[in-house]
């Protein structure tokens, strides 16, 4: 290496004993060494080539330089590391580790697809690709547990929920949405959860246009879902719990009619509120004996005017107390045909789906799957798709690190620690060494995620 022509910079001579030199002249080398652990968590799932399989490629085959399967690929493994735009491939295209992800020679390989490209790639996809793209992600997901759980989970619990996903420029189909007061979109997020396991995997995620009542596509992404959890887990009783939006004549006529059982939430009307009261008033007392926020549960049998038969409505009557504050009501309600105890019912059944909240959190401030930027909706949705992809690698590497201190960290931190590596690449005739920190503190668990997803000691 000739140490003249490299530049050379002087940062903070007098804040050491010795003047420190910082020079950026480590060629072969990146920044995201551990990303090795997402290829390894594809090998097992199969993502990335079965969505790769339902893209149609329309250009000439002489000007084609990138793979379609290039292209898909270096997009969500970029996410996943935390490059969620297409102008990051400015500085990724000749990223030894980013190379070998997609299939190429760290060293001598072609260098990666630029901005234009993946730009054109974005905006190429139709309506048809994204359909087969979206069920496929939902496939490989029920696939992988139902290998993992041998078919035989006892309850499965199915969550949806919107958010909104702020837009800020000329986006097709971005609407005012008086309820998030913003111009959005207001995609529909989907999970599925096993048992007594605390992980909810994402199996849905369709971008729709920002005034779009809560139910939209609901019913046919809910009536796919269930069929294939059917299928993959025959013996399994399903369960689904959905928030206040969903609490329409409609879908508790679909919930009962497809057999399913259910918990959704309830906006409180004239109605309920009295059959709530004598909760009420006991609950008043008690906080008033205690001085704490005290809560009653009690059921009732309602039917909404539209409503085709009456239900359980199982009724929440709390007084919360904050310092400082005057006592305050707080009933709530949820509709289900569980037959359970009240109480159990909405603090064990209902207050679980919660932790929704938190995946989609990660959703977007870990994956960032609200940079829907582009003009055209059917891109964005693109782009929603490629950041689920890369939001399920990560989960898979999570489910890896059971009984590690990283078992329930967020993306971001799992990015952070396992995948932020400096790496320096050497490759020879027979193999392809990276070189990694020795005083990497987190090398145990890395060493538990790569020892679970096939690597040998060496």
């Amino acid at each position: 290496m000739n140490d003249q022509s490299l530049t050379q910079c002087l940062l903070f001579p007098d804040l050491f004993d010795k003047p420190v030199v910082a020079r950026f002249d480590q060629v072969h080398s990146s920044s995201d060494g551990g990303a090795i652990l997402l290829k390894a968590a594809d090998r097992r799932l199969g993502l990335l080539a079965r969505l790769a399989g339902c893209l149609r490629d329309d250009r000439q085959p002489g000007k084609v330089d990138h793979e379609l399967a290039e292209l898909l690929t270096q997009r969500i493994y970029a996410i996943a590391c935390g490059y969620e735009d297409a102008n990051d491939a400015a500085r990724l295209g000749d990223d030894p580790v980013h190379k070998m992800l997609v299939g190429r020679d760290p060293i001598t390989g072609n260098g990666l697809a630029s901005q234009p490209t993946l730009s054109r790639f974005e905006n190429g996809v139709g309506p048809r690709d994204l359909y087969r793209m979206a069920e496929t992600l939902r496939d490989v997901v029920i696939e992988r547990h139902c290998r993992r759980l041998h078919g035989k989970a006892r309850r499965i619990k199915i969550d949806f929920d919107p958010t909104d996903d702020p837009t800020h420029g000329q986006q097709q189909l971005s609407f005012f949405n008086g309820h998030y007061d913003s111009w959005c979109y207001l995609p529909l997020m989907g999970f599925i959860s096993f048992d007594k396991e605390p992980e909810q995997y994402l199996v849905a995620s369709v971008l729709r246009p920002g005034n779009v009542h809560g139910t939209a596509g609901f019913f046919g992404v809910l009536r796919r879902l269930v069929e294939r959890l059917m299928e993959a887990f025959p013996r399994a009783d399903i369960l689904v719990r959905l928030d206040a939006d969903y609490a329409t004549p409609e879908v508790l006529e679909f919930l009962d009619d497809a057999g399913l059982h259910y918990v959704v939430a309830m906006a409180k009307n004239s109605v309920l509120t009295r059959h709530a009261e004598s909760l009420m008033k006991k609950a008043r007392r008690l906080s008033g004996a205690s001085g704490r926020t005290e809560r009653v549960y009690g059921e009732c049998r309602y039917a909404a005017r539209k409503w085709n038969r009456k239900r359980r409505v199982i009724i929440k009557a709390e007084v919360t107390r904050l310092e400082g504050r005057e006592p305050k009501d707080n009933p709530r309600f949820v509709v289900t045909n569980l037959t359970t105890d009240p109480r159990r019912v909405y603090e064990k059944v209902y207050c679980e789906r919660g932790d929704i909240e938190n995946r989609i959190k990660e959703l977007h401030h870990g994956m960032q799957i609200d940079r829907t930027s582009c003009s055209r909706f059917l891109a964005n949705q693109f782009r929603v798709l490629m950041t689920a992809a890369a939001y399920i690698l990560m989960q898979e590497l999570r489910l890896r690190l059971a009984r590690t201190s990283c078992a329930r960290a967020q993306v971001s931190t799992l990015r952070e620690r396992l995948i932020k590596l400096g790496v320096h690449v050497v490759v020879s005739v027979r193999r392809i060494v990276l070189h990694l920190p020795a005083s990497f503190p987190f090398l145990d668990i890395w060493n538990h995620a790569a020892l679970s997803m096939g690597a040998r000691g060496g």
